[in-house]
């Protein structure tokens, strides 16, 4: 990382904490993505807030990105965001590297029974036992990945 900017990340944080909250009172729900989306098919009874809050989600970061172009990775003037590329050196083509990676991230969110934004955002606000664990868990793996992979 090369620089830091904090308004930005703080804008980031308190919308994700006022939608988390807003939909915890206003719906009764917990805003895990991966729990949101992983309902989805097949369709549970309440498919439609999910589809809404989803859809939200993609429409409210395609805003951001036209609203503050200049945003980027890094903060304003800092580079446009972009996939993540296999590490130097493996052979691994960007797409296959994109769906192993998302595919891994599916199987550990299911046997986590969350993800970061439930567990992360949700679970450590409501003060959860297990979401402290998954947690800790979470930057433990994310500091081995990045040891090994060399992406930052």
């Amino acid at each position: 990382m090369d620089s830091f900017s904090p308004i930005p990340a703080l804008a980031g944080g308190v919308l994700i904490g006022l939608a988390s909250a807003l939909l915890w009172l206003g719906n009764g729900r917990i805003a895990g993505i991966s729990g949101l989306f992983g309902q989805l098919l097949p369709p549970a009874r309440t498919v439609i807030w999910r589809l809404v809050f989803l859809v939200a989600l993609v429409l409210g970061a395609l805003a951001a990105s036209y609203l503050l172009p200049g945003l980027g990775v890094g903060g304003p003037g800092g580079q446009p965001a972009r996939l993540a590329a296999p590490p130097a050196g493996w052979s691994v083509p960007a797409p296959l590297w994109i769906a192993v990676s998302g595919l891994l991230i599916g199987f550990g969110t299911k046997i986590g029974n969350g993800c970061t934004s439930g567990h992360g955002v949700c679970g450590l606000a409501r003060l959860s036992k297990r979401s402290f664990v998954a947690v800790g868990v979470f930057f433990a793996v994310a500091i081995v990945t990045v040891t090994l992979t060399g992406i930052v």
